[in-house]
């Protein structure tokens, strides 16, 4: 059923759990704080600014009336609006910044681009009951954070959807206080947007690569400023975007996954409720998020972490006052008709045929997955290949890399390359969390050396792209009744050996916080362990092919 109090019961179901979050003890010096683990448990030694994204919430569900609401109007929730934003503005640093992860962070976007977009739009909705002087204060805070969002990033920040969230935070505080002297900010922020988006294959570079999950972010912060400044070079990306995240519109309700560059799994609705009366396929979208949402097979609220619920929630409230009626005759997806399809840029390709629909990221090693239409089953999620060496250290082939050779047509899909070292997973042991306290204690007085300590752990945690002696190649084989999967290893180096090598499964390795969500699907999925015959042939003979047929 199709029905746009499916957002808001979903988000309405969460706000108690927001409200539980939240200090709500006036006579506390933490009095607005959303940080439960700072304010409360203390387990955490600094507030995250992120949490108070859900001042947004509160200020949506005091304003409007939803269905079986009982938040409207209630004073008490209007003074813990009040009170979380006046909270964020007194933890705001000089610089106009604030802190997510960690103490003197100093994060660009993520938190002060979204905290800085959430408070505008809060204090927008009940700018008139604010006192004076805390009034003041907030106006302050977004002023002074929407200039430090107009310095640009300098922490390598390579990230799509935060370059359009700096756009969003900039021209929403323009738009609510008025303030014309941000127009050049906003328009410089949108420049350095479009260096991320491809225009001829619609999608934008998160890190290395397109990821589904965070496209739909776009389409939402590009769709948020479309509503206040229609302009054709916005409506443009925003159509580009909505095209391309309809192939990671899953027949299973899923969405995005391992095929991205970030392994992202939820999608942001808003964006495609906003433009769904001018592009028919964000209409096909939004009615298949909304069945996923009420079936529970698209990351629901509940299963997300505090740090990213804060998102959810705004963003399903706003979509149920922007949405518009469905058409009876919605436009097929792509997993609904008949097409083969290869972004060439993105190394992705995706082709429904019979009762077939498959989809991969050949760039990133050739993850896949592959779905029956007539059950509306996935049949394989193939994160693609992982493996243990003899001395310990593990190996993916799931990493995107602009050397590895790809090529595309209608009967086989297939990329060579080589394998890549995992990151080592980093923990925090006492002697180590005091020493990385000390060093961000004794650097954080510096904008430009907590941005140069954040680029590093980055590099250090997310980017790393150091070869394995290990050359492998997957081919993908397209028959009537069933699909081939070949996948071979070439170790190129006599010392090594290896222990290990599984094949297929959901496995989400590059460090991303706003991932690896329990999705339904996975407790169908399954893996395939190298036997210990077929490793002995491997590190024996230095070279093995592995086949697997997949029956539509």
């Amino acid at each position: 059923m199709i029905s746009a109090e499916i957002y808001a019961n979903a988000a309405l179901d969460q706000i108690p759990r927001l409200l539980g979050n939240l200090d709500r003890n006036k006579f506390s010096s933490t009095y607005g704080s959303f940080h439960r683990d700072y304010w409360l448990e203390k387990t955490s030694d600094f507030p995250d600014a992120v949490r108070q994204f859900a001042v947004h919430a509160l200020a949506l569900v005091y304003k409007h009336d939803f269905p079986n609401s009982k938040y409207q109007g209630n004073t008490n929730l209007l003074n813990w609006t009040i009170a979380a934003l006046d909270y964020w503005a007194k933890i705001q640093h000089k610089d106009g910044s604030f802190d997510e992860f960690y103490p003197y962070e100093r994060g660009w976007v993520g938190p002060t681009g979204f905290t800085t977009y959430a408070c505008a739009e809060a204090f927008n909705l009940i700018r008139e009951e604010i006192p004076p002087d805390v009034q003041e204060r907030v106006e302050r805070a977004l002023i002074k954070a929407a200039f430090f969002i107009g310095k640009g990033e300098s922490e390598e920040d390579h990230l799509g959807n935060h370059h359009a969230m700096a756009c969003l935070a900039v021209h929403t505080v323009m738009r609510v206080l008025g303030r014309d002297d941000l127009e050049d900010i906003y328009s410089k922020l949108w420049d350095k947007f479009l260096t991320y988006y491809d225009a001829d294959e619609g999608w934008c570079r998160e890190y290395d690569g397109p990821d589904p999950g965070y496209l739909s972010a776009v389409v939402s912060f590009l769709g948020k400023i479309y509503v206040h400044d229609p302009r054709p070079e916005i409506f443009e990306v925003i159509s580009g975007a909505v095209e391309t995240c309809s192939y990671f519109v899953y027949p299973d309700g899923s969405y995005g996954g391992i095929l991205g560059s970030r392994n992202t799994i939820h999608l942001y609705p808003h964006g495609f409720e906003i433009v769904s009366s001018e592009i028919k396929l964000a209409q096909s979208i939004s009615a298949k998020a909304i069945s996923a949402i009420a079936q529970g097979n698209m990351v629901p609220p509940p299963a997300m972490s505090d740090r990213y619920l804060v998102y959810r929630v705004p963003e399903y409230l706003q979509s149920y006052l922007d949405y518009r009626p469905k058409s009876e005759k919605l436009l097929p997806l792509p997993y609904e008709r008949e097409h083969n399809q290869f972004f060439k840029k993105a190394g992705i390709a995706s082709c429904r045929t019979g009762d077939q629909y498959t989809i991969s990221n050949l760039a990133k090693g050739g993850t896949l997955k592959i779905f029956n239409i007539a059950s509306n089953k996935c049949l394989l999620n193939d994160s693609g290949a992982i493996g243990i060496l003899s001395n310990g250290e593990k190996f993916t082939t799931q990493w995107i890399d602009q050397s590895f050779k790809l090529s595309c047509d209608s009967s086989q899909w297939s990329v060579e390359g080589t394998a890549k070292y995992l990151p080592n997973p980093k923990t925090f042991t006492p002697f180590k969390g005091l020493l990385f306290r000390l060093i961000m204690v004794a650097v954080g007085w510096s904008p430009m050396l907590s941005h140069f300590v954040k680029g590093r752990i980055r590099k250090l945690i997310i980017l790393n792209d150091s070869d394995v002696p290990l050359n492998f190649s997957r081919s993908i084989l397209f028959q009537k009744s069933h699909i081939t999967i070949r996948d071979t290893f070439i170790l190129n180096r006599k010392s090594i050996s290896i222990t290990n090598i599984t094949l297929g499964g959901e496995y989400h390795l590059r460090y991303v916080p706003q991932s690896r969500y329990f999705q339904p699907h996975e407790l169908a999925n399954y893996s395939l362990e190298l036997s210990p015959i077929e490793l002995n042939k491997l590190n024996s003979e230095r070279s093995i092919s592995v086949e697997r047929e997949i029956k539509i």
